[in-house]
């Protein structure tokens, strides 16, 4: 009996050192999983404030999620995610830039951001600003190579994608543009206005090419 009782404790404690250890991030990302609904959207709220960047494959599938608020919660966690460098600092710094954006503040923003990229190259989404920026002064070649650095470091920003797309438009290159956007809707099919300039753009490149035979 002594043994039996021994052997109880052993595995209580155990499992209560297993529970301690499972943090809340570690829970959600196991109930993005959860048949119910209402676990998967309260998962990835919990993911919106404490997610990382490594958690984005796992909520980027919920994208396709047959319940539309979890699509619509997963698309904010997302950009949420994006938006946190891990340092307070540069957060902040971020955070400045953002309001000078904002503000149309655009040569301070420009200067906020680049900042940012040398204080935490791997931030995507200070390049991803900038990039924003150089593409609302009409550099659309600087604006291109931010983007580029963008998709290194988050194959996953459709913003940046997107962003990729209206260059090419400006550039007068709807073929390019075209591309860039169904990569887009490749990543995040709710994209319902996207959808739509991407019907149009067919349209158009079909017929461009039409008329170069």
């Amino acid at each position: 009996m002594r043994a039996s009782a021994l052997a109880v404790m052993v595995l209580v404690t155990v499992a209560l050192g297993i529970a301690a250890a499972e943090s809340p991030r570690d829970r959600a990302l196991a109930d993005l999983r959860r048949t119910d609904p209402t676990a998967r959207r309260a998962a990835v709220q919990t993911l919106a404030e404490a997610g990382e960047m490594a958690d984005l494959a796992a909520l980027a599938a919920l994208l396709r999620d047959p319940d539309p608020a979890v699509r619509v919660a997963t698309q904010e966690a997302m950009w949420q995610v994006w938006s946190r460098s891990g340092d307070k600092a540069i957060d902040q710094l971020f955070a400045t830039g953002v309001d000078q954006l904002r503000q149309r503040d655009l040569d301070g923003a420009v200067g906020t951001f680049s900042q940012v990229i040398k204080r935490k190259p791997d931030f995507a989404e200070g390049w991803n600003k900038r990039a924003t920026l150089y593409f609302m002064l009409g550099e659309y070649t600087k604006s291109l190579a931010d983007c580029d650095e963008v998709i290194r470091r988050n194959p996953y920003h459709w913003g940046a994608l997107s962003g990729y797309g209206m260059i090419y438009l400006q550039l007068d290159q709807p073929a390019r543009a075209l591309e860039y956007f169904e990569k887009a809707l490749a990543v995040n099919p709710n994209l319902s206005r996207l959808e739509d300039t991407v019907e149009e753009l067919r349209t158009l490149v079909i017929q461009r090419r039409k008329d170069s035979i």
